[in-house]
């Protein structure tokens, strides 16, 4: 569909919500807390002529959070989705989407029962033809205006709950941008105060559950706008890189010939702007950011702070990491010690797995080492790096989860921060998403990773990995068997050498006859030893 088609639709369509579908951003929806809009294909709520899904009340975790955030009642988010819906869709079966008009992901065909597993690739291992798709997909994203979804730019308090929408357009990259801003930003407490010490999608063991549901988001809408149903998102290997491989115009933009805090003008990128960047702006106004461009995409690549960030991440700091054992430990948040996620994140030392906030690993390195807008949590997404890093650091979830192989119920279930509770609902999506749904497989997710694909050692190792991580437990009890062992065994030794001599030394008339024995040719000695 043209820009132009596009466009023309949007404009005859009712304003409505950010990260809620349209249909649902309307006065009527917000006063009756109910998101059940209506699937095209019988135009019943749902689907449900179909059977696809119907309306149904939203069911909240129940379990108790962690003391990071000590207010009730005063965020948005809290609860999600239960202070603008109580009640969404149900979907049926591998049905999927805000209305059950969608296929789970890894499923596609008009009844959703067919199986499918996408692989995403290097990108340095695309062809030139297929990396400047890619590019070309990414500028489509940030012109085309999203169909289904806009953002807030009013919390639900300053809407009149419910009876006064505040909502804008916005086009599809942006919408994602605008997502990781509301899952990351502060609580606005009123009058000049906020909280800080709060974060829907970071700092906390929803990390890695919340930004593989939000790639597999992004990918899905590239895939609607595009009409191509094969695409993936690539991912960038930063292991032991020397310099900002990727940070050319052939790829994701080179540096300013004269600015170098800016990309260059030969870099189609250097035309975007970015949006949701001014946190401090927003707090001390109580608003929200309402995606107001706010200037071109910042990224000075190794001109950091080196005392926290020296360099990239080696293999070995990765390789560490996919060592620990445990996904989440301790207070469950940045100051957690021996956590994977935490380790993986970058809170946590990656050759220690000490929690140390001072410096910045594996994830968090990458953040910093941009210098710029990817080095912000908020709008960190502005940069399109963001998404090539984000599917690298998924796809080492996903080695942990291969070599580990937890069940669903070591997520945990209770006392994490608020939101990250494992059966909590993801902040901000609609259709609604619990973090331990993405606490698996990622085949079972409909996606693959080239590099995991391929026949190496790596792939061997990892399938070793659970039984030598089982010795390495048990080790200590089998050296300590052994040492038991050998002291019986050579208590055993001494004794029999001592009777035999004992024998030696007795007259022969009180020696058994064994000679005369008739068995004496089938008879053997068996050591004890």
């Amino acid at each position: 569909m043209s820009l132009l088609v596009m466009g023309f639709l949007l404009g005859i369509l009712q304003p409505c919500m950010g990260q809620f579908p349209r249909a649902c951003a309307n006065t009527e929806n917000l006063l009756r807390k109910e998101c059940c809009p209506p699937w095209d294909g019988d135009g019943s709520p749902c689907g449900q002529l179909s059977r696809r899904g119907s309306c149904q009340s939203i069911l909240l975790s129940q379990a108790p959070l962690g003391p990071q955030f000590p207010f009730s009642g005063v965020d948005d988010r809290e609860d999600w989705p239960s202070v603008f819906y109580n009640r969404t869709c149900q979907c049926r079966g591998n049905f999927m989407g805000f209305n059950c008009g969608e296929c789970k992901f890894g499923f596609s065909g008009a009844d959703c029962t067919q199986r499918r597993v996408r692989t995403r690739r290097n990108i340095f291992r695309l062809s030139t033809r297929e990396k400047d798709k890619f590019l070309a997909y990414l500028n489509l994203a940030k012109s085309t205006p999203s169909r289904d979804y806009v953002i807030a730019t009013g919390t639900y308090a300053q809407m009149n709950n419910g009876s006064n929408p505040m909502f804008r357009n916005i086009n599809v990259y942006d919408l994602f941008v605008w997502m990781h801003y509301y899952a990351s930003r502060d609580t606005l407490l009123g009058g000049t105060n906020v909280w800080r010490d709060i974060d829907f999608a970071h700092e906390a063991p929803g990390f890695l559950p919340w930004h593989r549901a939000f790639l597999l988001l992004w990918e899905r809408e590239i895939q609607k706008i595009t009409g191509d149903e094969d695409f993936t998102i690539p991912y960038w290997d930063w292991r032991d890189a020397a310099f900002c491989e990727v940070c050319t115009n052939e790829y994701m933009g080179g540096r300013h010939p004269t600015n170098p805090n800016l990309l260059s003008p030969a870099s189609f990128f250097s035309s975007w702007q970015v949006i949701c960047t001014r946190s401090e702006e927003y707090n001390s106004q109580q608003a929200l950011c309402n995606a107001t461009s706010e200037g071109p995409i910042l990224r000075n690549p190794g001109n950091n702070d080196k005392s926290r960030t020296p360099r990239l991440p080696s293999s070995a700091e990765v390789e560490f990491c996919l060592s620990l054992s445990q996904y989440e430990s301790g207070t469950m948040d940045k100051m957690a010690n021996y956590s994977f996620r935490n380790t993986l994140e970058g809170f946590a030392d990656p050759r220690t797995a000490i929690s140390n906030i001072s410096q910045s690993g594996l994830h968090n390195a990458l953040h910093i080492y941009m210098n710029g807008s990817m080095s912000q949590v908020q709008g960190s997404a502005n940069d399109p790096i963001f998404v090539l890093h984000h599917a690298f650091v998924d796809s080492i979830f996903e080695r942990w989860l291969r070599r580990h192989r937890p069940l669903r119920e070591i997520y945990p279930a209770a006392n994490a921060p608020i939101g990250h509770n494992r059966e909590n609902y993801m902040v901000p999506f609609i259709p609604l998403y619990r973090n331990g749904e993405f606490f698996i497989p990622s085949r079972e997710l409909g996606y693959d990773y080239q590099y995991l694909e391929e026949p190496e050692f790596g792939s061997f190792q990892d399938f070793l990995m659970p039984y030598l991580e089982q010795a390495r437990q048990i080790w200590p009890w089998l050296v300590g068997a052994a040492v038991i062992g050998g002291v019986i065994a050579a208590l055993l030794t001494g004794i029999a050498l001592a009777c035999r001599k004992k024998r030696r030394e007795t007259s022969p008339e009180i020696q058994p006859l064994l000679t005369e024995s008739e068995d004496y040719n089938n008879m053997s000695y068996q050591s004890h030893l």
